[in-house]
């Protein structure tokens, strides 16, 4: 008889933050490459509430249960690792899904030694974060040192990433909106971005434009999509790049003035990380290790906001849902 293990489940497939709970599945056997890593800690995503509600394209390697950054100690190791892991080592890492479960199988070249000095809770919170903002500002967005950028949702875990990539990097100007003087308020003064505009008092386009003598940014970071697309493409610098990660003000735009994307020769591209190929997310897997020597000491600084019992899933996913996080939101597996 298979092993079991426990695994957040919902149920009926889809629905609202109330239909998660914790379910006795069959436990992960690794195929080739994989190690099964028994989890300590997961960290919770905005893609994770979409594919609960049946909303987010999962890729078909995913698997139905949510999660996709996890940390843990190696259990056992599949056939074919050439990673340098083995049995017990402490690791933390990025997969497909599975990760609100007591184990998981996770490709080795998507793992990281955990160093000592990051505590399980905020290693669960690294890798879809930190592996997100930097393909967005680097590998889609294309900036280099002395670019300007808008990092929108300034608050949340990506941007958070984000604004301290974009100030180690060398940005001319790091702009953020946000729903909160609060929210903008740590950006600027914890993160160190140059401004922040409130999307809910202001008209924050037209505010950048002002507050850049009406040159805009060269590198826009978008999760919001419809309501934000005019915004984006006025505010956007001659040759600038808009990057799109999300919808969630939906999918669907209308009158929409489009000149100036001819007029500037402007880039609007989207990306998703999730469904990229391994190798893809092993390059950007290789990339966060070279920052591990600036979170021990000090130059990033992982914000963790809350943090929660996994049987409490439920209010974990309702919280996320309010949008008053700064930081992100850990669920612990003990």
């Amino acid at each position: 008889m298979a092993e079991k293990m426990r695994a957040v489940d919902i149920k009926n497939g889809t629905g609202p933050a109330d239909s998660l709970y914790i379910n006795t599945i069959p436990k992960p056997t690794p195929s080739s490459g994989e190690a099964i890593v028994k989890i300590k800690a997961f960290g919770l995503n905005r893609m994770d509430l979409l594919q609960r509600e049946g909303h987010y394209p999962v890729p078909p390697q995913a698997g139905p249960i949510l999660g996709v950054e996890f940390s843990g100690h190696i259990e056992t190791l599949g056939e074919g690792c050439k990673d340098g892991f083995k049995a017990g080592d402490e690791v933390f890492g990025l997969a497909y899904g599975g990760a609100y479960a007591e184990y998981i199988a996770a490709n080795t070249h998507m793992l990281l030694h955990k160093p000592s000095h990051l505590s399980w809770k905020e290693a669960a919170g690294v890798p879809e974060t930190w592996i997100t903002a930097t393909q967005a500002m680097y590998l889609v967005g294309e900036f280099a040192k002395g670019k300007s950028i808008l990092w929108h949702a300034g608050a949340s875990s990506v941007s958070i990433a984000g604004i301290q990539l974009s100030k180690v990097g060398g940005a001319s100007a790091i702009y953020v909106t946000a729903g909160s003087q609060d929210k903008i308020d740590f950006c600027v003064q914890e993160l160190g971005a140059t401004a922040g505009f409130n999307y809910k008092t202001q008209d924050w386009s037209k505010e950048i434009l002002k507050a850049t003598g009406g040159n805009g940014v060269d590198v826009v970071i978008d999760f919001v999509g419809a309501s934000y697309f005019q915004g984006n493409l006025d505010v956007a610098a001659v040759d600038g790049r808009i990057v799109n990660l999300g919808a969630l003000s939906g999918t669907k735009v209308s009158n929409v003035d489009i000149g100036s994307f001819v007029r500037k020769r402007l880039r609007i591209e989207g990306s998703s990380l999730r469904s990229r190929d391994a190798e893809y997310q092993g390059r950007l897997r290789d990339k966060l290790e070279e920052y591990l020597p600036q979170f021990e000491d000090g130059t990033f600084k992982i914000f963790v906001d809350k943090v929660l019992p996994w049987e409490e899933v439920v209010e974990a996913h309702k919280l996320m849902e309010k949008n008053t996080t700064k930081g992100k939101i850990i669920c612990t597996i003990y």
